[in-house]
């Protein structure tokens, strides 16, 4: 496996754009961002995880395997 950095800046809609990588077209490659923005909020990690394509296996119905029967209810 091949690692390659580019540094880019992040458009005002919070997309990126690369330049070349120097590698042949029409291979798969996997993208991994670390950001250097100290936090993301919240709401944003949530929104980000709950548009993740990833984690779409969780909607499945074999995954829903409790009720509200389960555990104790949580009080302050």
């Amino acid at each position: 496996m091949k690692a390659i950095e580019i540094k880019t800046i992040t458009k005002t809609d919070g997309s990126i754009s690369l330049e070349s990588t120097g590698l042949k077209g029409g291979i798969p490659v996997r993208v991994l961002i670390l950001s250097e923005e100290e936090e993301m909020g919240e709401k944003n990690y949530l929104k980000f995880l709950s548009n993740n394509p990833a984690l779409d296996f969780l909607n499945e119905p074999e995954e829903n395997v409790y009720t509200t029967k389960d555990g104790k209810p949580f009080k302050n």
